[in-house]
């Protein structure tokens, strides 16, 4: 008798956690907070790309300024800025991929978007309703109608589950670092241009002794500029792949993982009972 009574117990539950899902398919009470999340995201991404390509633009110009030591009329010309290629490098390696996580973010859009069709909530109300009616008079569900009802609640379900899902991860772990990791990417642009070399226009009227003073005001503290060069370029690494590792988690590695387990949930729930015994 208890088991009799567990076994109802477990298929009314059961029925009535599908009734919820159909019913959120139509009231759509996670699609709206998804989009924001979307938007917040991509904004996140598009502000961050922009952020790169500024701090590309100031590091290149940088690397093609070139400093003149001629203080006695014979001497070398080289280019400090040139410690920061393999930081440009790294740069444009991360526009690239910010460039990525935008279109993910809006690939995201448009698969919500496909998700909240009325269409897909019309043939997952069907297949839920044919799904009750085998599981309760029956007591086993086809193999192929199972599946063709978690296919659906996947296509319904999945993204909006995963990108809300993957925000609260993000605001749990990752927003304080990305605030203060963006802050340090956004500053270093104007940094960068603070330390660059200063490049003097020779006037012809001035004498021998003017132009040494002229040239040791402007090139005198070359080495502290080029060390603050490294400095600077040492922190902006650092952060910069901080970045990425965080766009990554949030647009890739989170959301796969959320996205295998729910599916596992729901194919656990919905098919694997059915090769149960009656």
């Amino acid at each position: 008798m208890k088991t009799i009574n567990l076994q109802f117990v477990q298929r009314i539950a059961l029925v009535s956690v599908l009734a919820i899902l159909v019913a959120c398919a139509w009231l759509t009470p996670l699609d709206s907070a998804a989009n924001q999340q979307v938007d917040a995201g991509l904004r996140r991404a598009l502000i961050t790309f922009a952020t790169a390509r500024a701090l590309n633009a100031v590091i290149s110009v940088i690397q093609g300024t070139e400093v003149a030591v001629e203080p006695a009329g014979v001497g070398v010309v080289f280019t400090p800025g040139q410690v920061l290629d393999p930081v440009n490098d790294l740069v444009e390696q991360f526009s690239g991929l910010m460039l990525i996580a935008s279109i993910s973010f809006g690939m995201q859009k448009v698969l919500l978007s496909i998700g909240a069709y009325w269409m897909v909530s019309m043939l997952l109300s069907i297949a839920a309703l044919g799904w009750a009616f085998c599981y309760l008079r029956q007591r086993s569900v086809p193999s192929l109608m199972a599946k063709i009802f978690v296919i659906l609640l996947m296509t319904r379900f999945a993204v909006p589950v995963v990108t809300i899902g993957t925000d609260m991860l993000f605001q749990q772990f990752m927003a304080t670092d990305y605030q203060s990791s963006h802050q340090v990417i956004d500053s270093a642009s104007g940094n960068l241009a603070k330390l660059a070399p200063q490049v003097a226009v020779p006037d012809e009227n001035q004498g021998m002794l003017d132009r040494l003073k002229g040239w040791w005001s402007q090139n005198g503290d070359v080495k502290a500029r080029f060390d603050n060069l490294k400095q600077a370029a040492e922190r902006a690494t650092e952060h910069i792949i901080n970045l990425m590792v965080i766009f990554l988690l949030q647009t890739l590695v989170i959301p796969l993982l959320l996205l295998w387990v729910l599916y596992g949930v729901a194919r656990g729930t919905f098919e694997l009972p059915n090769k149960r015994p009656n």
